[in-house]
């Protein structure tokens, strides 16, 4: 399983990063958290635990379908726990940290661990690249006007109107997540493959398997919808604000080291704890980025060390609010789509 970004390539010695990472390390910043990974899970398994156990009780009770959003939260929770340990934050070792992505993502979520890091890792190695990042490549949105203007047909009308239709689409991220797990199965090493197959089928047969043998089923239908439909809102708006409307650097252009690469490319947002959890710690995006490794509650402590270079070396260092980060991130998809609605 492809995990190249949980490790930081060494600098040279007179690269404008090594004295940050110096100083990161110096200060403990990048050694693992186990106890408060340990606690996080314990907590987020038995919230799970006690939404399938309501589930349950309610038997078959439309109020059952107030339990949606808060399955869709921890469920997010979840996810957050895959992606760390995707970036080899949580244990020591690669099993350990394989074996935790795999309970996480394939087991409890139904989405490939496989999938997610082989696609996240291309991301974190070139943020907003648009030939090399698959965030920013050609999909249901675009993200430059020259992949807009290459559109035909109704997915022209799409990015026409893609900024008002963003938020309505991420309703259907959850289902996707799923469709793209299962079709990249077939990228996967055989024995990979193998696990990864089981367990997402362990994962459809045990939810759907809770849902109609305590609902009828078409309260069941409705209860996964909702679900799906508020997780996907719920991981799109916490990765939506980090690169959208940031600087993309120009393919034929000068390739940049990895701290401007990484700094100029992803946005933060300001906020306290509330912030912190809502978002998984992604708001600290830019220290993500620099330090892929290091656990998600160093990130904050990291940041004052991480802004301070940046003015030291004349890099901007971007933070806003997160409502201002969602209204920079739309107002970017409203310009992309802008020449087709005057052509």
């Amino acid at each position: 399983m492809p995990q190249s970004s949980a490790v930081l390539a060494e600098p040279s010695a007179g690269s404008d990063f090594a004295p940050l990472l110096r100083q990161v390390r110096e200060q403990g910043l990048l050694e693992r958290r186990r106890g408060w990974y340990a606690a996080g899970i314990t907590v987020n398994l038995l919230a799970l635990a006690a939404i399938g156990a309501g589930i349950v009780f309610l038997d078959g009770s439309w109020w059952t379908l107030l339990l949606a959003p808060l399955a869709a939260v921890f469920w997010a929770r979840t996810a957050f726990v895959g992606h760390d340990s995707g970036h080899s934050q949580i244990a020591a070792t690669r099993r350990g940290n394989r074996l935790t992505g795999l309970i996480h993502a394939n087991l409890l979520l139904g989405m490939s661990v496989g999938w997610w890091n082989d696609k996240h890792n291309r991301h974190h190695a070139n943020p907003n690249h648009i030939d090399k990042d698959p965030d920013v490549g050609v999909g249901a949105l675009v993200w430059t006007q020259r992949q807009a203007a290459e559109r035909e047909g109704f997915a022209r009308w799409l990015t026409r109107n893609q900024a008002r239709l963003f938020v309505p689409m991420l309703l259907l991220e959850g289902i996707a997540l799923k469709i793209s797990s299962i079709q990249d199965l077939k990228r996967q090493q055989p024995r990979e493959r193998a696990v990864e197959a089981a367990l997402l089928a362990l994962h459809y047969i045990g939810y759907c398997t809770l849902l109609l043998s305590c609902m009828t089923p078409g309260m069941a239908a409705a209860f996964a919808f909702a679900h799906h439909a508020f997780f996907g809102l719920h991981l799109g708006m916490a990765f939506a604000p980090n690169h959208k409307g940031m600087e993309m650097p120009d393919p034929d252009g000068e390739r940049w080291g990895h701290l401007r690469r990484q700094v100029v490319t992803s946005r933060n947002v300001r906020g306290a704890v509330l912030t912190d959890w809502f978002l998984g710690g992604l708001n600290y995006q830019i220290e993500h980025h620099l330090f892929p490794n290091m656990p998600r509650p160093h990130l904050r402590l990291a940041q004052p060390l991480v802004r301070h270079h940046c003015r030291a070396v004349g890099l901007p260092y971007t933070e806003t609010g997160l409502i201002d980060s969602y209204g920079q991130a739309l107002r970017h998809m409203h310009e992309v789509g802008a020449p087709l609605r005057t052509g």
